[in-house]
């Protein structure tokens, strides 16, 4: 009888462990669901940029992305600042409403009645290919419609800025942005570098064309 018991003891032991294996796998795949179904496509006037929304770390930030995209506000904009750090090339940035027809001298200034998103820090880093909320350097909470595409990893905007995607098709056009002849004594494209078209559509659908 004694034997059974420990028996029993020793197949539920094995069993908890079991199930508490399980339960850290779930939890681990769970961060699958971060990366959201749908995906940004920009037309841009050097090629196409897919990027992959990340809506389990920045949901808002997401979501002002694609409200923005959906009312065609993209389109017609233009990257308009190849950034640089100590005259190296670190990320492409755009999606000033100023850019599509204002003062080049007003581009990335952004305009005062844009909503702001509040920013949604996280734990990722900022790889090559990460797209992320830009703001104004004393505020953390000013981010409104543009956006930068890191060019190589930028660790010291870690925890400083709100990542919310990444390239997952075209990091060769970003390429080509990046090393586009600037004005001189400025980060502004000297051939302007339009957004012709932005659109959301589902991951599936970009796959279905690729085939």
């Amino acid at each position: 009888m004694l034997k059974e018991n420990l028996i029993m003891k020793i197949a539920l032991v094995v069993l908890a462990s079991a199930f508490a294996l399980l339960l850290v796998g779930s939890s681990g795949c769970s961060k699958k669901s971060d990366v959201d179904p749908e995906v940004a496509v920009l037309e841009t006037s050097y090629g196409k940029i897919v990027i992959e929304f990340l809506s389990g770390v920045a949901p808002k930030a997401v979501q002002n992305f694609k409200d923005l995209a959906r009312d065609n506000f993209y389109d017609g904009t233009k990257f308009h600042r190849i950034v640089k750090d100590k005259n190296k090339i670190v990320a492409i940035q755009g999606g000033d409403p100023n850019s599509i027809n204002g003062d080049p001298q007003t581009w990335g200034t952004g305009q005062p009645n844009q909503k702001t998103v509040p920013a949604e820090i996280s734990s990722l880093k900022h790889d090559r290919g990460t797209v992320s909320a830009a703001r104004k350097p004393n505020d953390l909470n000013s981010a409104t419609s543009q956006f930068y595409i890191c060019i190589a990893p930028q660790p010291s905007l870690d925890g400083q800025y709100t990542i919310f995607g990444r390239v997952i098709e075209g990091m060769n056009v970003v390429d080509s942005i990046a090393f586009a002849p600037t004005v001189p004594k400025n980060e502004r494209p000297i051939d302007p570098v339009v957004i012709n078209r932005a659109y959301i559509v589902k991951k599936d659908e970009i796959k279905a064309e690729a085939k």
